[in-house]
Parts: C-alpha cells; structure tokens; sequence
C-alpha cells in the first residue's frame, strides 16, 4: 500500500526516456497535462547528457544507476524486462511508486496489473510496483471487458495482427529497409526478425512455449483472468507480426454465458470507456491501424454474431499499441496514484 497521500505535483522519472515507449510517455505526460512538478529522465550511459524536450524545455538524460530514485515519487519504466527486474525493487525501497511496461512483474501475485477503465481499485493494492499489461491484451480487453460485464464472457478464439513497432526502433527501420531494398531489386536484409517482413506476414510473435504457443499468445489468456478478475478465462490466441509501423489489430470470436445480439454488444461498446464503435461496412468504415495511430482510444467494428459459437460475438478491434498499449495506460495509471 502507497504510505501518505501522494505529492500533488510529483516529481516523476521516465526510464527508458529515449525508446519509442519513453518518447510517447512524454508526450502523452504533457499533452494530458498530468502535473509534474519535476522531470527526470533516465536511460543507458550511452543516452547520457542528450536532451529530449518536455514543457517548453530541454531536460538532460541521466545514466540510470542504483542511486537514481532519492526523492522521487513516480517513476514510468520502460526499458525492457532485465532493467526492471534489476531497478524497480530499488525505486521502490527508496520510496518511489513504479508503473512498469515490462512482462518482468505482471505475473506476481503481489503487483497489481492494472487497466484503469477495467480495473482502477486495484492500484491501492501496490507495494511500491504497478504493472503496465502486454499491448495486445490492452487492446483486446478495451473491447472484451465491456463485453464481459454485459454478458459473461467464457472463452476467446483470436488472432492478432501486431505492429513491428512492438518489436521497437530497429524493427521499424527493418521494414523500412526492406521495401526500399525490395523496390531497387535487392534482396531484402534481415537482422531483427527471422524472415523477410516487407510484403509478409510472420505467424511468431515472442518465444515458443513447449506447448506451440508463443509467450506472447499466452499473455492474452494469463493477463486478462488477473486483469478482468475472470480465472476461468479460456482463450486460444495466435499472434502475427504484419508489415504496418503501427498500431496492432485484433480479430475477435468470443463465446458467452448469456446470449448476445450485435445491436446489444453496439450499444454495451458505445457506452464504454477509451473505445470508439466504427461499424458501418456499408460504407466501408471499420477500425484501420492507420487512423487509430496517435489516438488514445481504441476503435471495434465488424460486430456480427459469430456463427459457430453458442452465444458467440465475432469482432475486430485496433488500438495504438505504443498509446492505450504502453505509454497512455502507464500515464492513466500514474493519474490514478494522483
């Protein structure tokens, strides 16, 4: 539990400041104008003494080391699973409140995992760390959770279609590559994904599991039973890297206690929290990855009654996965510590 009421204008840390994640958390910081009373940015030695702009300022970066976190009340992780491991325990003892990006404490019965359209109360249950869920799962469940609280949802068969911008900076610049090599009559060079991205689609998103399914397929599953407090949560999941710079796609078939209509599950989303109903194939309008880039809530169409599913929904969701899947939930979460 958080000790004392919370400074009113925190000073606030962004580890990992220089990332794709780091950069929209700053942006997303001051363009929802959470009120920090000081910034300090942290990245690796090489980052040091460069400056990123924030409030009208330049701010320097600062080496991120053990004795970092003295006097700081909130500190945005995201600079990968091992960094966390190794410096969130440490803020934490020296009094700051973590929100983490990574997969390092999502799992951990004592961290919470927190969406806060889907589950805000349990923020007061944190120890000092607050975990930020995998970017698909927050996507998918801006959609599924108002569904479930409608209707019961019992279990998920989906596929994902995954921005490389998940990958990060260098899978953005790999696909980049790719087209321009592609497009000049060259073979295309590979250094972060396994095969060719431009033009194709990857069905491997994350390590495999000795069952077949990836890491990240499992999360969906694993995270949404913590998240939706839902531990009988069934869920089938296949993750495919595409070839799109951002914002990840989720097709959806799910199964429910109760019976559903699509006019039922329209009105439930219209009325939910960070999600846009786009639904008018009549006129071509449904989610696209490319205009839900940069906005803050994720958008569902294609509602129709799944036909091989009893009480079953079929639909599709699209969300910025470096907004509502990292940096804008990471900044909600911090104004819920407010």
């Amino acid at each position: 539990m958080l000790a004392g009421p919370m400074n009113r204008s925190p000073h606030v840390a962004v580890v990992g400041a220089t990332g794709a994640v780091g950069i929209e958390m700053l942006k997303t910081l001051e363009k929802r104008r959470f009120p920090v009373g000081k910034l300090t940015l942290l990245a690796s030695a090489r980052s040091a003494g460069k400056t990123l702009p924030f409030g009208g300022e330049q701010h320097t970066i600062h080496e991120l080391k053990h004795d970092s976190f003295a006097g700081i009340d909130i500190a945005l992780f995201s600079a990968g699973g091992s960094i966390s491991r190794e410096f969130a325990p440490i803020a934490a003892q020296a009094g700051c409140v973590v929100v983490d990006n990574s997969s390092a404490f999502r799992m951990d019965p004592k961290v919470p995992l927190v969406v806060p359209e889907i589950n805000p109360a349990d923020v007061k249950e944190h120890q000092g760390i607050i975990a930020n869920p995998n970017c698909t799962t927050a996507i998918t469940l801006m959609a599924l959770y108002p569904l479930h609280r409608a209707f019961g949802v019992t279990r998920v068969i989906a596929s994902s279609y995954q921005a490389v911008s998940g990958t990060g900076q260098k899978a953005i610049e790999e696909l980049d590559r790719q087209i321009r090599e592609l497009a000049a009559g060259q073979p295309a060079t590979r250094e972060v994904y396994p095969h060719q991205i431009a033009y194709n689609v990857l069905p491997h998103v994350d390590s495999f599991l000795p069952d077949g399914y990836t890491k990240e397929e499992m999360k969906l599953q694993n995270e949404g039973r913590k998240i939706m407090h839902h531990p009988g949560l069934r869920a089938s999941i296949t993750c495919v890297r595409v070839p799109v710079y951002r914002a990840h796609s989720v097709a959806i078939s799910a199964e429910f206690e109760k019976p559903i209509s699509p006019e039922a599950a329209r009105d439930v989303l219209s009325r939910a929290p960070g999600v846009d109903v786009v639904d008018n194939p009549a006129k071509n309008e449904y989610p696209l990855p490319l205009y839900v880039t940069e906005k803050y809530n994720c958008q569902v169409g294609r509602i129709r009654t799944d036909c091989a599913l009893d009480n079953g929904l079929a639909f599709w969701v699209a969300g910025d996965q470096l907004l509502k899947g990292a940096a804008l939930n990471a900044v909600q979460i911090a104004e819920l510590l407010l």
